[in-house]
């Protein structure tokens, strides 16, 4: 017996004087089913990466606005929202993050809702949710304000990763939506560490760890992998940046925890993806800057379905004509990857794993029919 297929539905990027991208958007949405959910009065959290600023790739708050204003003309409570980062950087706490998205213009005067920064003010405000059938993961560590939202849209950007291939709606969920500790338990298969170069010394990591896991010898910081339960609390706290993860997870484990993590998100609620397979950068958009983007602006997606939307970009990307005088066409030539550019880029990544392992773990499935618009 055949698998049911999902329904992908897909518009270019072509605009006319009497639509414009905006309103292609919201016309993909409407073609797409969005008003079969249930909104009136729910809170909606609109799932999105908003930008390291110094990167340009990311999503204009233009589409941002589209899909709040068509939750709230069916009586939704929509708001934007993203989880701090494990690196340094601008978003690594909720001020810097929220500082961060305004500047990239993801504020209620553009958008017409609030951001809320889903693990809280230090990455550990967070809900510890069952992983359905998951065998890497059995509790994820989620930002608490997507599990309180009623309904989940995911908008994503499909880009390239350099972790895991390439980053769409399982990533934009999955990673995006771990706390301080659920992204530290995709990326690291152990424990935290300190940079000693940058450590003062100064002790907060050792004060807030409730676990008795850091002492503070000689004005640096040591951390007892005996105790340590990989909380990450100690990098949330750390002022200076000295305590890191190691990010030393497989690509292929990472791959299966980022889907096991979409999955305790999304089992069983509320949900709807669009995904914009527009300046595909190489790099994800937690990156300073973005590289020139490797493939022509394709379209927008939207679909029910997490996988069988990361499934049909892939395949609008790897069916494009590669741009010259890019990352992918450099790589090319060193390590090239037959009808894989996302594997071409970055060699050590298997992004179908994601898609398989979220396939088994019946988040969806990668067989889809492609509904033009």
């Amino acid at each position: 017996m055949t698998a049911k297929k999902s329904l992908v539905f897909f518009t270019d990027m072509r605009t006319t004087p009497d639509l414009s991208l905006p309103a292609k958007l919201r016309l993909l949405m409407k073609k797409a089913g969005f008003e079969r959910l249930e909104l009136d009065k729910q809170f909606t959290a609109v799932k999105m990466h908003l930008g390291e600023p110094g990167n340009l790739a990311y999503l204009r708050p233009n589409y941002a606005k589209v899909v709040a204003d068509y939750v709230k003309e069916q009586g939704g409570l929509p708001f934007l929202t993203d989880c701090n980062t494990l690196y340094a950087g601008r978003r690594k706490n909720a001020l810097e993050h929220l500082d961060a998205a305004y500047e990239n213009g993801f504020n209620p005067f553009c958008t017409d809702c609030q951001v809320i920064i889903a693990d809280g003010l230090k990455g550990t405000d967070e809900a510890l949710v069952p992983v359905p059938g998951g065998e890497y993961v059995k509790e994820a560590k989620v930002g608490r304000a997507l599990m309180d939202a009623d309904v989940i849209i995911s908008l994503s950007h499909f880009k390239g990763h350099i972790e895991t291939g390439f980053g769409g709606a399982l990533k934009n969920v999955g990673m995006g939506g771990g706390s301080h500790a659920g992204k530290m338990e995709m990326h690291n298969s152990g424990t935290p560490a300190v940079n000693k170069d940058n450590c003062v010394g100064c002790g907060r990591c050792e004060r807030h760890c409730v676990h008795g896991a850091i002492r503070v010898l000689r004005r640096k910081a040591h951390i007892d992998e005996a105790k340590c339960v990989g909380c990450a609390r100690c990098i949330a706290m750390c002022p200076y940046n000295a305590v890191h993860s190691k990010w030393d997870e497989a690509s292929e484990n990472l791959c299966r925890k980022m889907a096991e993590y979409a999955a305790a998100i999304l089992w069983q609620r509320p949900q709807f993806h669009i995904s914009l397979a527009v300046d595909v950068s190489p790099n994800c958009d937690c990156e300073p800057n973005n590289d020139a983007h490797i493939v022509p602006d394709i379209g927008m997606f939207a679909s029910f379905d997490p996988v069988a939307i990361d499934q049909a970009c892939a395949d609008a990307v790897i069916k494009a004509p590669v741009l010259a005088d890019t990352y992918l066409t450099e790589n090319m030539k060193k390590h090239p990857r037959e009808g894989d550019p996302f594997g071409t880029m970055h060699p050590d990544t298997h992004w179908q794993i994601a898609l398989d392992h979220a396939e088994k773990l019946g988040l969806g499935t990668r067989k889809y029919e492609l509904v033009k618009i």
